[in-house]
């Protein structure tokens, strides 16, 4: 195949979808790089459901390209999506149908010749206690996770997932996500994943896309969005440059800010903050005000929709 670490398995350019007069997304750019999880967030509405969509091959860009495992023209696109497992509407079952009958029927759709997979893939995800169970039957955590086994019937490379999480109590949260890692990292899958509960998205990320009224905010990974969100002090002081100097030589490893108005912010703050107002009472150095900050994903793309 000639695949390698490093490459996009998605790529979208300038992607513009209209819905009659309604702009859904507005020249939007992604990339997914193969071994990541790509975490797109977004308010509902953002464009993200569309986005996975047209990655689906469920509805057509009006501009832009997508590219799929480099490849861009419909016929190798088409292809391409055989490597792909997608969960993007509720999974769809039949209600009368065992577990195990819907995966066999899943397997024989996806022309997949292996019998033994119904089985590993119901091991895979938990869900061999239930095999003999009706679909109607399942809990939202099981139907979820009788989604994503449906969705790794045929070894994707890259598996898509629109809002899996939606619904689920914290037991089945914390069991999907688990689930996700694992498929990631032992079995080396690609995950784009979109979400609007972004502090379940923070534990899981490796990359992320915000998105807002169709449009890309931004992307970056997720050590650079760490750098953004950490735990912030801000102190107040009358002098502002002095106590700079005293933080520098007493606390070095500390890493500060010295904003306009005479108040500096430590970064990522190794220490409780009476350390800090105890230095600059011990030099004789007025406190003005001391503030404890911790900036979080949802505060991180608050500030990102004002900014654009």
């Amino acid at each position: 195949m000639g695949d390698h670490a490093g490459e996009n398995v998605v790529e979208a350019k300038q992607i513009t979808k209209k819905y009659g007069s309604v702009l859904a997304l507005d020249k939007v750019d992604i990339h997914v790089t193969r071994g990541s999880v790509y975490g797109l967030i977004g308010d509902n509405g953002a464009g993200k459901s569309t986005f996975l969509k047209l990655l689906a091959g469920h509805v057509f860009a009006d501009g832009g390209e997508i590219r799929l495992f480099g490849h861009h023209e419909e016929k190798a696109l088409m292809r391409c999506r055989r490597r792909m497992g997608v969960m993007v509407e509720r999974p769809g079952f039949y209600p009368d149908m065992t577990v195990e009958g819907m995966l066999e029927y899943c397997r024989i759709q996806k022309g997949v010749p292996q019998k033994g997979k119904v089985g590993e893939m119901l091991r895979l995800t938990d869900l061999w206690e239930k095999r003999k169970a009706k679909c109607r039957k399942l809990s939202l955590g099981q139907q979820q996770r009788l989604g994503l086994a449906m969705a790794m019937m045929g070894e994707p490379e890259l598996l898509v997932l629109d809002e899996p999480i939606n619904g689920l109590d914290p037991s089945g949260i914390v069991e999907f996500r688990t689930l996700l890692l694992k498929l990631n990292q032992e079995r080396g899958i690609t995950i784009l994943v979109s979400s609007h509960i972004l502090s379940e998205l923070q534990q899981t990320a490796t990359v992320f896309g915000f998105l807002s009224r169709g449009r890309m905010l931004e992307e970056l990974p997720a050590e650079r969005l760490q750098e953004k969100c950490m735990d912030y002090l801000d102190i107040a002081v009358s002098d502002a440059e002095v106590y700079a100097a005293l933080l520098a030589g007493c606390f070095p490893e500390e890493s500060y800010q010295v904003l306009p108005d005479r108040t500096l912010r430590i970064l990522g703050h190794k220490r409780e903050p009476e350390a800090y107002s105890r230095l600059a009472a011990e030099h004789g150095i007025g406190i003005r005000g001391l503030e404890r900050h911790h900036a979080t994903l949802e505060e991180y793309y608050m500030s990102l929709k004002a900014r654009k």
